[in-house]
């Protein structure tokens, strides 16, 4: 089985791990301003967005510690689903606290934000991976996941529904182990 690849943003859990003063300052110019814009877009402060911020280190820095964490996207996109995972539980925290409306009608939208954030995580990662797959799982996942009949696509792409059937099931495979053995799905299992 392939090894997933490292993504080169590896060096920021390095240098959070030996408390590099230059890669953690490189990594508040770069990514604060995008996790401040964020978090005041949905609901709180710069105070908010700072607590986050750095919450959200604590947490990225305990997972490489305590589970070697090994990067394999872009560490802006891991910090901002980290960030948005903390400030989603937090808004969640803070709607069952001091509500003038029903706890029920809070409960619920909660829930259902709660749910589509979860929603949107899940569909970055599996897009993430999905790109990274060669170019015929792509193509064969892409053509089966409609309502074509399954007969129809494999004529098309020149194969037999049992060739199809059967690549089809690899590719699958093979993008579900790439997205069960990444960090960011252990951190969304983790929270659930």
């Amino acid at each position: 089985m392939p090894e997933i690849a490292l993504h080169d943003d590896q060096r920021y859990i390095e240098g959070l791990l030996r408390n590099d003063d230059q890669v953690i300052d490189a990594i508040y110019r770069h990514f604060a301003g995008t996790i401040k814009r964020w978090v005041c877009a949905n609901s709180g402060s710069p105070d908010d967005a700072a607590d986050i911020f750095q919450e959200s280190l604590l947490a990225i820095y305990r997972q490489a510690r305590e589970k070697r964490l090994v990067l394999t996207c872009p560490f802006e996109s891991f910090l901002l689903m980290v960030c948005k995972r903390k400030w989603w539980n937090e808004l969640k925290k803070r709607n069952r606290k001091g509500v003038t409306i029903s706890i029920d009608s809070v409960s619920e939208i909660s829930e259902e934000t709660n749910d589509l954030m979860q929603q949107e995580e899940r569909d970055q990662l599996v897009s993430h991976f999905f790109q990274q797959l060669g170019d015929r799982c792509r193509e064969i996942i892409a053509q089966t996941l409609g309502s074509e009949h399954q007969e129809k696509v494999a004529a098309r792409l020149g194969v037999s529904y049992a060739y199809l059937r059967k690549k089809k099931s690899e590719c699958m495979g093979k993008l579900t182990q790439m997205i069960k053995k990444s960090p960011e799905f252990r951190i969304m299992k983790d929270q659930i």
